[in-house]
Parts: C-alpha cells; structure tokens; sequence
C-alpha cells in the first residue's frame, strides 16, 4: 500500500514539474487581446476558494463553466445559485441547473452575468455629466451535454450564445466548451481537460457608433453631417485550456482530503498554474478550503484563496450546501464570492 501511495505521489510530483516547465518556457505576453474577458472570470465559491485548481473536481452545476466532462457525474437534479460584488461597480452572478436522464446523460443550462452600476454621460462640453446615464451588461447562456463513455470516462461539451452590450451598441458571438473527466487506475487520482470558448470572432456596433461626416470637405454647400458609423476591430474570444490533476490524499474515517492543481494555457495571457486543498470533516458536513491563484505568472493579479462551506440534508427532500470564498487581488480591491446548491 505505501509503494502505491509512493507511485500516486511520485506521478503528481511529475506532472506538477511537466506543468510549471510548459509555464516557464512562455515569453510573449498577449494579455488585453480578445473580446468577452468576462469568460474568463470563475464561477462556484468552492472552485474559487481552491484556487481555479478545479477541472479535475468539477462534480457539481458549476462543471457547466470548468469543465462540461463533470456534469455527466451528477446524479440528482441539481441548481447552482452563486453571486460575487465582483470589482468596484460590478456584480457578477451564475445560476447553473443539471438534469440527469437515465441512459442518456446529464444535460445542464447555464447563465453568466456581469453588470455595472448606471454611470454618468460626460462629454468635452458637459465635463460634469449631461444629466443623462449608462450601463453595461455582459451575459453568456449555455446548453451542455455530458455522458460517460466508459465507467472511468466522461465527457461533456457547451454552446454558449454571448452578448456583450455597453449603453444602446452591442456585439454577439456563439463559442463551445469541450470537457473531459478521467478516473485514472490510481486510486484516487482524477485527470481533467478543458478547452473553453472556442468560436467566433465579435465586433461592436450600435448606434453610439455612429458620427455625422463631412463627404468632401473641400466643397462648399453640399451635406456636413451625413451619417456615418465608425466600423470596430473583430477581436477572438478568450481560448483558454485547462489541464488538471486531483488526488485524494488520505481518508480518515469522515474526514478526508484532497489536492488539485491546474495547468492554464490562455490566448491572451501568458501560462500560469492554480493549486488548491480542501478538507472534508465530519462526513462532508463542513469543508474548508484554500488555494493560490496564477503561481508563475508575471504581473500576476490574483493571489491567495481561502473559504468554507456547510452541507445539510433538510429532512431528505434535498440537499443544501452553502459555500464562501475569499479572493485576494494584488492591486484591485479583494473579492468575496457565495454559492448555494441545492441537490433533489
């Protein structure tokens, strides 16, 4: 049992090193070159707090964002409710449903959201405001489909419909998520793949686009102001590939614990490594959880993750898990993130 154990670690260790080597080889920044970064912003308090180490964990409504291959493992209906004040001015929310159909799979809906506070109009001439206001609403709606292949084996994929709108101009934009969950024949140990928002370039247009234009203006009488709209730059979306490992260390009567770490290759950004840890207790009654965000990344934003969470059967109608997450920023105001899930 100890040279099994030796063998677990030993292949962790290994793919661990593999990981921070692909990071470390990384030199061209692309950070600030696609559309949609809101994509990128995770979802679930519990995968938060484990530090965005969760592809190879993801076992709940929040696999329809991490990794689509999870949701196949879900064996009751399930609802994902989770919010986070995400940066000054911004709220950033996630439901998520699966369904498990016999000898079918596991379907899920998904909707993202990120929105802003109603700012003020400022123009050259009005400086202070025009008296009239604004707002921003990015949202994504996901269809997903899981199944397992095999007993070890499962795999899922989503079609998201993105719309990004800022004050009356908009861009849209269809992406799909493919995900893979392996049971490796290593007691324990769980191998995970994603590849997120694969699909169409967007460009904005809309009526604030539009300016009055002067033809020629070197001729005198004809039209000033004709209408014209400025035409956008087409920008892709935030690809990003996710390699993980999850290994449960040891179980102890109603106690157990599990480590994860994820290998992150963004297209615009450069490759960073996520590493979390979470504590069951008392058979799952309550969790704490920590992790650290974007290791090896330079300029790196993100930080340290801590939370807990709390699991209760409510007279065996369903089950309610509470989860909190604390993320630490570098510049920008920390963040605190809350989930509730509730399993029928």
């Amino acid at each position: 049992m100890k040279i099994i154990n030796l063998l677990k670690a030993g292949l962790f260790s290994f793919i661990f090193f593999l990981l921070i080597g692909s990071v470390s080889a990384q030199e061209v920044s692309k950070v600030g070159t696609s559309a949609a970064p809101f994509l990128k912003i995770p979802v679930s308090a519990r995968a938060t707090a484990l530090g965005g180490a969760f592809v190879a964990m993801a076992d709940d409504p929040s696999a329809l964002f991490w990794n689509p291959g999870g949701i196949a493992r879900i064996e009751n209906f399930a609802l994902m409710v989770d919010h986070s004040p995400w940066l000054p001015g911004l709220q950033h929310n996630f439901i998520g449903l699966t369904l498990p159909v016999e000898n079918f799979g596991t379907i899920g809906l998904s909707i993202t959201s990120l929105s802003t506070e109603e700012m003020d109009i400022t123009t050259l001439d009005h400086p202070m405001g025009t008296g009239e206001v604004f707002d921003a609403q990015f949202i994504s709606v996901g269809f997903s489909y899981g199944v397992y292949l095999t007993d070890r084996f499962s795999i899922g994929a989503t079609f998201k419909f993105i719309n990004e709108r800022i004050y009356n101009s908009s861009a849209t934009g269809i992406a799909v998520d493919i995900g893979t969950l392996y049971d490796t024949p290593l007691e324990g140990l769980k191998l995970g793949f994603n590849i997120s928002n694969f699909g169409t370039k967007m460009n904005i247009t809309g009526e604030d686009l539009n300016v009055p234009v002067d033809i020629d203006g070197t001729i005198r009488g004809n039209n000033e102001s004709i209408v014209a709209q400025l035409k956008t730059d087409e920008f892709d979306l935030p690809l990003m590939m996710q390699v993980g490992l999850s290994y449960e260390a040891f179980t102890f009567d109603e106690n157990k614990l599990i480590i994860s770490i994820d290998g992150i290759n963004p297209s615009d950004n450069d490759q960073s490594v996520n590493t979390g840890a979470e504590l069951s207790m008392f058979n799952n009654m309550f969790v704490v959880r920590g992790g650290f965000n974007e290791m090896l990344l330079k300029n790196r934003e993100k930080g340290l993750t801590l939370g807990a969470g709390f699991n209760t059967n409510l007279e065996n109608y369903f089950n309610l898990r509470i989860d909190y997450a604390f993320q630490e920023f570098v510049h920008l105001n920390n963040v605190n993130r809350f989930s509730l899930m509730l399993l029928f």
